[in-house]
């Protein structure tokens, strides 16, 4: 009688990106690209040394734990759990990815033990990711958990191809004497940076949900490390923001981000207009701008992705009246430790 032997049982390791040796970081990459391919086989895909250069990436003030799952040279499953040093102390940010022909094997399960005793070392008590509707099992995955949904999120799509000239031409009439200019960045100037990091702290009026957060702060240095990155991975930054050239405030933006080697997909980042400056067409004015924009600036680019929270019904409707269309769901969970 002969006997199979057993084969020995994957381990759960601690990773560094910035120490690692490139082949297990592209190889990591790998299992990215595999697994957005699975969830969205009809978008450009990721590219692993891409992916590798991103991992390695950290923002000032943070701190990124990572674990990988290997089978020999092959990444099974990796995950990281993201906290800053300095804000939100309470919180953490993971992430779990698992090789798609790998799942249903407990892998997950596993990843998710080692991110919850770094959780524990670094006292944070509130976890929070996201799943899609294009990867029902992140879903089922964070119920499992008992995480609760604590922000639901439409994916929009536009299609620029479809796009009302005439709508965006309205949009960017502005009335006599109007005391607002657009300015149009890549790289913000040093004597709008102050400005310009002020202004984005006005996205902590956006709708949470029942995520447990406190307001974040963002400085000047920050930016500059955003702009490092976004340098260093290829990766093209526009945004718009408007002057009040009464008093030099800037008081409403917005940020499309594009990567060369996806070139039919942008990305909207944030939109913001400061509470005293809304009502002034001053959302409609930088949206409709930007596209025009990236049209020109980026003639490859076939569709424009968001998110907006499902409660943010000024946004979304902006959105709508512009064309994009449910594309689909992203729900942002959120997970209370003892």
């Amino acid at each position: 009688m002969t006997t199979t032997p057993s084969r020995p049982a994957l381990e759960v390791t601690p990773f560094d990106p910035r120490s690692a040796p490139v082949e297990q970081r592209v190889a990591v990459g790998r299992l990215l690209r595999a697994s957005a391919l699975y969830a969205t086989p009809d978008d450009p895909p990721p590219v692993p040394e891409k992916e590798a250069l991103y991992l390695a990436q950290q923002e000032p003030d943070t701190r990124s734990d990572h674990v990988v799952v290997w089978a020999d040279a092959k990444a099974l499953a990796w995950g990281r759990l993201g906290y800053d040093l300095k804000q939100n102390m309470h919180v953490a940010h993971a992430r779990i990815v698992v090789y798609p022909q790998a799942r249903r094997q407990g892998l997950g399960r596993r990843v998710w033990a080692a991110l919850q005793e770094v959780a524990a070392r670094e006292h944070r008590r509130v976890i929070i990711g996201g799943t899609s509707s294009r990867s029902p099992a992140g879903e089922a995955f964070a119920r499992a958990l008992g995480a609760e949904a604590a922000l639901p999120n439409r994916q929009s799509q536009l299609d620029l191809g479809a796009l009302d000239v005439g709508l965006l031409a309205r949009w960017q009439t502005r009335p006599e004497g109007d005391p607002y200019r657009l300015h149009v960045w890549q790289t913000i100037p040093d004597e709008y940076l102050a400005r310009m990091a002020d202004l984005m702290m006005v996205m902590n009026t956006a709708p949470r949900g029942e995520l447990e957060m406190d307001d974040w702060t963002v400085t000047p240095e920050m930016i500059r490390a955003w702009d490092a990155m976004m340098d260093e991975s290829g990766e093209v930054r526009w945004l718009m923001a408007t002057e009040d050239t009464r008093s030099g405030q800037l008081d409403a933006y917005t940020e499309m981000f594009w990567q060369p080697e996806r070139a039919v997909l942008l990305h909207q980042g944030a939109t913001g207009v400061r509470p005293m400056a809304r009502g002034l067409g001053l959302g409609k004015w930088v949206k409709a701008a930007m596209l025009e924009h990236v049209q020109a600036a980026c003639p490859q680019a076939r569709f424009v992705r968001t998110n907006n929270a499902s409660v943010n019904e000024a946004m979304l409707g902006i959105n709508v009246a512009l064309g994009f269309s449910e594309w689909a769901t992203f729900v942002e969970w959120q997970l209370r430790l003892p």
